[in-house]
């Protein structure tokens, strides 16, 4: 019962971790927001704890009706999160340009995080959390930037001519 406590609370921690990602992207309007980063955080960490839970089941400790291979855990999580990744890409609100590739590669990580919380490592979530939220915040803000600077250079450049 203990290690099903520990199992829901790292799903708990994902989640959270998950949802800061995607309260980013909610206030950006994008394809994939707030609950679609905490569910898959909190499901990449669900899959991995059962898959722990699975090892300690006494019903399975038998190596002839069960080996575990952790990768292929991570592998069904990255193989899910790569068809809602797609959706993001396909659900541009508006607009001919092919959008939604950050947000893709923001739930790609957010499985991630919740990958590593599942195998309890919980400091380098945090971590990760945070580089991925300085990813989406501020080079966003120093690409306007530079994108600002460059048009302004071509518009005098122009008046030149």
């Amino acid at each position: 019962m203990a290690e099903q406590l520990w199992v829901l609370a790292g799903v708990a921690y994902a989640m959270l971790l998950g949802g800061v990602i995607g309260f980013e992207r909610e206030l950006k309007n994008r394809p994939a927001g707030f609950r679609t980063h905490m569910l898959v955080a909190g499901a990449a960490a669900f899959l991995i704890g059962l898959g722990q839970l699975l090892m300690l089941d006494p019903n399975y400790t038998r190596h002839d009706l069960l080996t575990v291979d952790p990768l292929r855990l991570v592998e069904a999580v990255v193989a899910g999160v790569s068809f809602i990744g797609a959706g993001t890409i396909f659900a541009h609100r508006g607009g001919a340009a092919i959008a939604g590739i950050t947000t893709a590669a923001s739930l790609l990580m957010v499985a991630v995080i919740g990958v590593s919380v599942g195998l309890r490592y919980f400091l380098i979530a945090a971590a990760v959390t945070l580089l991925t939220l300085l990813v989406l915040t501020l080079l966003n803000v120093f690409e306007r930037r530079l994108l600002a600077r460059a048009k302004d250079g071509q518009g005098s450049e122009r008046k030149e001519h």
